[in-house]
């Protein structure tokens, strides 16, 4: 079983998708790191030789910022909006959209699925005795 950075690559999937379980890495960056490291990306994480799991290793840890690095910055960087009291990080601490996305119909389970229309929460009417 490969152990990269922490995390266990899927069994039977392909190289190319199974990088994309580590936290910061997608198709794209996982393509690239594949032909800098030249490994078959059609290879199953099950058929990896030791040699390329070691390879891989270096080059991810070496060169990119992955899974706990990664998320401790994208943490330590809201929290710095949020103390500058900036737009986006009032946004942030309301949990609202922060992208300019548009909140009177859509973003209902971001806040919390309030419906305030007339009609949308209404029991169906008593039956006639």
């Amino acid at each position: 079983m490969a152990r990269i950075a922490g995390v266990n690559l899927p069994k039977n999937k392909r190289i190319e998708i199974g990088l994309t379980y580590l936290y910061g890495i997608g198709l794209s960056l996982s393509q690239k790191i594949l032909k800098q490291a030249n490994i078959d990306p059609n290879i199953r994480t099950d058929d990896l030789t030791e040699d390329q799991i070691n390879k891989l290793r270096e080059f991810i840890e070496k060169g990119y910022r992955v899974e706990g690095d990664l998320r401790r910055e994208v943490m330590m960087n809201i929290k710095r909006l949020k103390e500058i009291g900036c737009y986006r990080g009032d946004r942030h601490s309301k949990h609202l959209p922060v992208r300019g996305q548009r909140t009177k119909t859509n973003t209902r389970t971001v806040r919390g699925n309030v419906r305030k229309t007339m009609g949308s929460g209404r029991k169906p009417p008593a039956q006639k005795t």
